[in-house]
């Protein structure tokens, strides 16, 4: 039995004990990302991207027309060309071509629609031998695994473990040490493959419609020999690596070597269009799902990946337990959206519950792919047809009823006094089954008394901070974490805000904006909360809204448009609300315009910024929080080394705890690395997070939110 048919619980739990493959996609995530970001100093990304997307767009929007103008441009070029609506169709297509010539042994370059048919396993039936020529997959494929990786399918392995599997296959000893021996005997094993081999088999980067050429984007001279010394040559490919012209194919260039191997280019660019003289070409167009998702405006833009592979390069959890556990036979965040389609939901259900909503995945697509949206969506049909674990489907059910939510924390904050520390967190330790949750966070105890139970309106007479908005009226969304676990958090966003000469209005009877049972697939009650929140909200005469918590506002401004996209009525109520609601720094920053030196105390404080996913990845906030502390403030940041998830990710840490743990640990060893003793931020989720952690290992740092950090510069409220 492989690797990739172990069930997923199996994969999972020996991924987490894999050190190894931890420690080897973290040192290659975080040297990615440093070359990476290099590599697009000399090319705009943004630029390069949205020319991308459109001509990605352009292609799968007139699919049937493109496909026609490069099957018509390929046969005239003396190709022939297949069309394979199904994976059995593909498979059947090859083996024939193979059984008719009395082929027996095929040289591939690597392919990941070949690994999305299971074709080396199809033609063994036909005692075909298909050898993998790209030296990532011959690794794997050594090892009967599939590749962990759409670009780099060996990038889990250390030298020392290539090296057990060639002495292991060669049945002699070979370096564990010496890459470069390695590579050559490799290269020695392969040679001879090309020469031997009766068919090439090959991917295409991109289908240029325009011409029928077909474009290969290398770092292995493989390719090239897969596709020109064996006398048939084969051209496995999607339908949707169209492109219609030559000069979307070079912007695909552009972007892909940048985008997936931090290259500026890669070693090998080659286009082909026709045989090799004397020899026959044939390529096959797979559909086997691509359609139905063009057909899903929700999945249509998944379509337009070009399998740069980014998304799991910069994936938290994908760095913990590799594209063997994060994926199928597609791995990442597109695996995770494709799979459905290509293969079955079932292949997906399990894996998705590891992606915890960073949204880190989107803003390094260069087709802007909507990723973690999608995610959500296939979430959303696993719960459709598998529904949701009885605990959770009780406790997100009793969320849609305020009433009974209030009560029950009522009850809870009395309850937990025997059990709170003297540092106010509750910890329960030796407690079974919940230990799995507390013996590595503590939780923060309930507040005795909600924000909303507390807040006294105050209208202001002169500003303390000068401003731009003396005299205006906002309303504050402060969403249910502050409301009922840090009213203090809530209390200085009202006290900055009163400072500026704003006058505060809190809306009546808030509860959740919907976001818990959104990013837990449970539609129906999101829509539930969510109607509810826009009714209250609306209500308001206030031209501004604005939350202390980056997810709270990456839900209302965001998610709702999504939530109610299908409803008519609905969908332009949420848009008004989109085009009022604000988190508290771009606020402070871009309305108010807070000048220089507001807020410098007599002497400035050392902090580091962790920046929360929702407010860098969603809202793109990173300036605007750093303005307020550095100039505002007048104190001094140390960065950490990565901008990276903190690991909540909401229900995420209560369902994957190892996982949550591990992405804890790692920050929270950064940002003790600073030196600094402070953590600011703007998301309670973060918040909650670090501090049960912090507690729960005995370290000696502090969380804080930004607008904590500013209220503490202004004079103290009167008893």
């Amino acid at each position: 039995m492989s690797h990739n048919q172990l069930p997923f619980s199996a994969r999972y739990d020996a991924a987490l004990q894999d050190a190894q493959q931890s420690t080897s996609l973290t040192n290659f995530q975080t040297s990615w990302r440093t070359t990476r970001d290099a590599q697009f100093k000399t090319v705009s990304f943004d630029e390069q991207r949205t020319k991308m997307k459109a001509a990605k767009q352009e292609a799968i929007d007139n699919l049937d027309l493109y496909l026609s103008q490069f099957i018509t441009a390929a046969r005239n070029a003396g190709t022939q060309v297949h069309i394979a609506d199904t994976a059995e169709d593909a498979t059947r297509i090859i083996r024939e071509i193979a059984r008719d010539r009395g082929i027996k042994l095929v040289a591939k370059s690597k392919s990941m629609v070949s690994e999305e048919i299971f074709l080396n396993e199809a033609l063994a039936e036909d005692g075909v031998e298909a050898i993998e020529t790209d030296l990532g997959e011959w690794i794997v494929q050594l090892r009967h695994e599939r590749p962990s990786h759409m670009v780099m399918p060996a990038i889990h392995l250390s030298r020392q473990q290539v090296g057990e599997v060639f002495t292991e296959h060669f049945g002699r000893e070979i370096s564990r040490e010496d890459i470069t021996e390695q590579v050559h005997v490799a290269r020695d094993a392969i040679r001879d493959v090309f020469f031997h081999s009766g068919m090439g088999i090959t991917g295409a980067n991109a289908l240029v419609a325009e011409s029928g050429t077909v474009m290969m984007v290398t770092n292995e001279g493989n390719g090239r020999l897969t596709s020109s010394i064996p006398p048939v040559h084969v051209v496995l490919a999607g339908i949707e690596k169209l492109v219609p012209t030559y000069e979307d194919a070079m912007t695909q260039v552009r972007l892909l070597a940048r985008n997936a191997t931090s290259q500026r280019i890669t070693v090998y660019t080659t286009f082909i269009q026709g045989p090799t003289p004397g020899h026959e070409q044939h390529i096959v167009l797979v559909d086997n799902g691509r359609r139905k998702m063009r057909s899903m405006p929700e999945f249509r833009d998944a379509l337009h990946c070009i399998r740069c592979a980014a998304c799991a390069n910069v994936c938290p959890p994908y760095r913990e337990v590799g594209g063997h556990v994060f994926g199928h036979v597609y791995t990442g965040a597109i695996g995770l959206v494709v799979t459905p389609f290509l293969h079955s939901l079932d292949d997906i259900a399990e894996a998705q519950s590891l992606c915890l909503s960073c949204n880190a995945c989107e803003t390094v697509c260069p087709v802007d792919i909507p990723l973690p949206r999608q995610i959500l969506d296939v979430r959303d049909m696993v719960v459709q047809k598998k529904g949701l674990k009885r605990a959770k489907r009780v406790v997100l059910k009793a969320y849609t009823h305020p009433n009974l939510i209030n009560t029950l924390f009522k009850i809870g904050a009395v309850a937990q006094k025997p059990i709170v520390s003297r540092n106010q967190f509750i910890r329960l330790r030796r407690l079974p089954i919940i230990n799995k949750q507390t013996t590595w966070r503590s939780f923060p105890k309930l507040a005795e008394s909600r924000l909303s139970d507390n807040v006294i309106p105050v209208s202001p007479v002169s500003p303390i901070i000068s401003s731009e908005v003396a005299g205006t009226r906002v309303a504050i969304f402060p969403g249910c974490m502050t409301d009922r676990l840090y009213p203090e958090q809530g209390k200085a966003t009202i006290r900055v805000l009163n400072a500026l000469g704003v006058h505060v209005v809190y809306p009546p009877n808030l509860h959740c904006c919907g976001l818990i049972p959104f990013n837990s697939g449970d539609v129906p009650d999101a829509r539930t909360l969510a109607l509810r929140t826009l009714e209250q909200l609306e209500a308001l005469e206030v031209d501004t809204i604005i939350s202390p918590n980056a997810s709270c506002v990456a839900m209302l401004a965001q998610d709702y448009l999504h939530l109610f996209r299908n409803d008519p009525d609905l969908l332009p109520r949420a848009q008004a609300l989109a085009g009022k609601i604000m988190d508290t720094s771009s606020y402070l920053v871009k309305i108010a315009k807070i000048q220089p030196g507001a807020l410098v105390g007599e002497s400035p404080r050392e902090v580091t910024y962790h920046d929360s996913c929702q407010g860098h990845n969603a809202l793109g906030l990173a300036s605007e929080p750093r303005y307020l502390i550095e100039q505002v403030m007048g104190d001094r940041i140390v960065e950490m080394p990565e901008t990276i998830c903190c690991g909540f990710g909401g229900s995420f840490s209560i369902e994957q705890p190892r996982l949550a743990r591990r992405l804890l640990i790692n920050k929270l060893d950064q940002a003790e690395a600073t030196g600094t003793r402070i953590i600011v931020t703007d998301n309670q989720g973060c918040i909650m997070h670090l501090r049960g952690g912090i507690d729960a290992e005995g370290r000696v740092i502090e969380v804080k939110h930004i607008l904590e950090l500013m209220a503490d510069r202004l004079p103290q409220p009167e008893a």
